[in-house]
């Protein structure tokens, strides 16, 4: 499956944002044989699985109004969903953070071939960032329990987080919101299969976190 998938949801994007996107497939596939940031079996589902995946952000940012803004992707890995939606979103500022300088360096490269101006990678743990680093929204991929990462992050978003996440969740919300001491009210679930019908997004969530009105 290659970038038709995402030009099928997403037909508004332009000449420059077309040749981006299709250019993702080309260099995640140079740079994931040197080095591993995708699965190896997954790279042929590099479209479907990644960039839509991460797009799913763009659908959700664009439907609540909540753009132009700053994002922090928190533990991008090679830049998922960070690089995809800064392609999509080139009025948003991205910040995309991980720990380990392999991926760091993959994001770094990717996006400097693909002339991404608003990315800037940082190599840190999130939890050693400074003030400076807060951004209205914190987004992140399943990176961990949803009760683990949101202290992490905590002090890197001024509007909220909007978290990539599959299943059930409830259980996993509610160990969220009796331990990071959370109002239930504050938090939302959006299901991405009302976004996308492929099968691989039956099951697939965004949980949508505003402690403050947005």
């Amino acid at each position: 499956m290659n970038e038709e998938i995402v030009f099928k949801y997403f037909p508004e994007l332009d000449a420059r944002q077309r040749e981006q996107t299709a250019a993702l497939g080309q260099l995640y596939a140079e740079w994931n044989a040197r080095i591993n940031v995708i699965s190896r079996k997954d790279m042929d589902s590099l479209y479907l699985h990644h960039v839509l995946h991460s797009l799913a952000l763009v659908r959700y940012i664009r439907e609540n109004g909540l753009a132009p803004a700053s994002v922090f992707d928190a533990g991008c890995g090679g830049g998922f969903p960070g690089i995809p939606m800064a392609i999509a979103m080139p009025e948003c500022r991205f910040t995309l953070c991980d720990s380990i300088a392999k991926k760091i360096k993959v994001v770094t490269e990717v996006s400097a071939a693909l002339g991404l101006d608003n990315v800037k990678p940082v190599w840190s743990r999130t939890e050693d960032l400074g003030p400076e680093y807060r951004c209205d929204y914190v987004v992140s991929r399943a990176v961990t329990e949803l009760r683990r990462f949101v202290p992490l992050v905590r002090h890197l978003y001024r509007r909220g987080i909007l978290y990539l996440k599959g299943g059930d969740l409830s259980e996993e919300i509610a160990a969220c919101v009796r331990e990071c001491r959370i109002e239930p009210q504050t938090v939302s679930v959006t299901d991405i299969s009302g976004y996308f019908s492929e099968e691989f997004f039956e099951s697939k969530k965004i949980i949508c976190i505003f402690p403050q009105k947005h």
